[in-house]
């Protein structure tokens, strides 16, 4: 049947029994596997989104990032963490890293985080990557 609409037999699963098989193009066959392959592959990545943090930012606004941030995660979504030193802010590294470090405690108490970058200085300040912990 296949021979005579010059088309091919094609087994789609080995595991059923009996044999399921279409008839079909070859050529257009593995296309589609492709394609299939591509949308797949292409649906698992996550997104990186942004958190800036600033210098002198207050509880309060460390606590609303961490609720935006929250919500960054329980979509699937990764996490860059960025904190901009001007000026003699640049100076106080130390003010900064505790900062970052008060952020990712109050973010650790609402969801699970895993570091997938550490914290790096940078020419204009520090950032760090983090995404949803198992």
């Amino acid at each position: 049947m296949a021979e005579e609409r010059n088309l091919d037999l094609i087994q789609v699963t080995e595991r059923a029994e009996p044999p399921v098989c279409k008839i079909m193009d070859y050529g257009k066959y593995l296309y589609w596997l492709r394609k299939k392959e591509k949308t797949a592959k292409g649906s698992r990545s996550s997104e990186l989104k942004g958190i800036r943090l600033g210098f002198n930012i207050s509880l309060h606004d460390l606590e609303t990032r961490a609720r935006q941030a929250e919500k960054f995660l329980k979509k699937g979504d990764r996490i860059r963490i960025e904190m901009v030193l001007r000026g003699r802010e640049k100076a106080l590294g130390d003010f900064a890293k505790g900062k970052i470090n008060q952020f990712l405690e109050i973010l650790e108490k609402v969801i699970p985080i895993k570091i997938e970058r550490g914290l790096k200085r940078e020419p204009r300040g520090f950032t760090m990557i983090i995404s949803k912990g198992r």
